[in-house]
């Protein structure tokens, strides 16, 4: 429409009658037709010169496997859709199998970025048997941008759901649960709240007279009125004991025991923890890389088996510890005295990702993965067969 609209307005300011507009119309369909053959065959030529069997290696995503009912295009363009450790895991498989494909290597820079856009959105738009048909080298550049659009989507999709399980299915769920454990003992609290007041008001009262008339204070006949007025010294010991146990936690202290209730979620984040650690779609600024080398050594404390050779505090990063995360990570009453506790630190790790993550000193790096071909595919770790050709996995 802009280049039809251009030609009109030349045309008029040089008093030109002909062509027409239908005859217009086709010469500017015309050089559409050259200029969209020539921005395929450079797409497809870059692919090319990057891997020669790139190509196949992306047309081999538009067959159904056995057994199964979508294509493997099709299966890689969902994204995750609940918000769960098992889903956050496939969710960086996902990551890893597009990643594979290595699209980084492939020099578009002459190809102006809103056309690859627009390649990508109508590839996204058309089903796989559509594609497999289109003839080349518009097939190949299609699957191109739609793999490099991909390639970005998919971390970003990762990395949303794992804010949002993080935020829905770690910390909201801590704070709840030391809200309701608050909830339910207030009633024990209001009891032994007005046992200890009767106690406060009696004494207070007793107190009074002995200093208005002067007399020597007699400890035994104020505990004889205590039981006969409020109840067995037993029992108001017993109360106040009991205030000291539920009264309400101060800022410090409350953090620490949403920590500790935060360590108690590590089965919800033990699915993910390798594929996390062992994942290049992060990157880090100067702020963030102590945080990402913690996450990188993730893979290798879940596997750890703590009950024959527990964590020792030498073996973590002591400075993203914060104080309250202490109390949870140090002082567990259930390991040998000077363990760390690997659930907890682990989910300390996770928590101080996601912060870094909303400061954007940890963020998505654009870079392809490394090598993904033979043994270290991780399709091939998983038990899958690799669709690529030129994959020995």
């Amino acid at each position: 429409m802009a280049l039809f609209n251009q030609a009109v307005g030349w045309l008029r300011r040089n008093r030109v009658l002909l062509p027409g507009v239908s005859v217009l119309a086709k010469q500017v369909a015309t050089v559409r037709a050259v200029a969209e053959k020539r921005l395929y065959a450079t797409v497809a030529n870059s692919a090319r010169r990057a891997d020669r069997s790139l190509s196949a290696d992306l047309v081999a995503l538009l067959k159904v496997p056995e057994g199964r009912r979508v294509s493997e295009l099709e299966r890689l363009r969902r994204p995750p859709t609940r918000t769960t450790g098992t889903s956050l895991a496939k969710a960086l498989e996902r990551v890893d199998e597009i990643s594979a494909f290595q699209l980084g290597r492939v020099k578009l820079d002459k190809v102006p970025p809103n056309r690859l856009a627009t390649l990508a959105r109508v590839g996204l738009g058309s089903k796989a048997p559509i594609l497999e048909r289109t003839p080349e080298p518009r097939r190949t550049a299609l699957l191109t941008s739609v793999v490099r659009h991909l390639e970005a989507s998919a971390i970003d999709d990762a990395l949303d759901l794992f804010a949002l399980l993080m935020q829905v299915k770690l910390i909201s769920v801590a704070k709840r649960a030391t809200d309701r454990d608050w909830l339910a003992a207030r009633p024990r609290l209001a009891k032994a709240s007005r046992t200890v007041r009767s106690a406060y008001r009696l004494w207070s009262g007793q107190l009074a007279q002995v200093a208005s008339v002067g007399a020597d204070l007699d400890a035994a006949a104020m505990w004889r009125a205590l039981e006969e007025e409020v109840g067995p010294r037993e029992e108001v010991e017993a109360a106040a004991a009991l205030l000291d146990e539920l009264l309400p936690p101060g800022d410090d202290e409350s953090e620490a025991e949403m920590r500790r209730q935060l360590a108690g979620r590590y089965n919800t984040v033990r699915p993910f923890l390798s594929l996390l650690g062992e994942s290049s779609a992060l990157g880090a600024a100067s702020g963030g890389q102590r945080v990402l080398e913690a996450v990188k050594g993730l893979p290798a404390l879940s596997r750890r088996k703590v009950k024959l050779k527990p964590l020792l505090p030498r073996e973590i990063d002591k400075k993203l510890v914060p104080p309250a995360w202490k109390k949870a990570v140090y002082s567990n009453p259930e390991l040998p005295p000077s363990a760390v506790d690997r659930d907890a630190y682990s989910v300390c790790v996770l928590e101080q990702l996601y912060r870094a993550l909303g400061r954007r000193d940890v963020f998505a790096s654009r870079r392809t993965a490394g090598p993904t071909r033979g043994p270290g595919c991780w399709t091939a770790r998983s038990g899958r067969r690799c669709r690529r050709t030129s994959c020995t996995g």
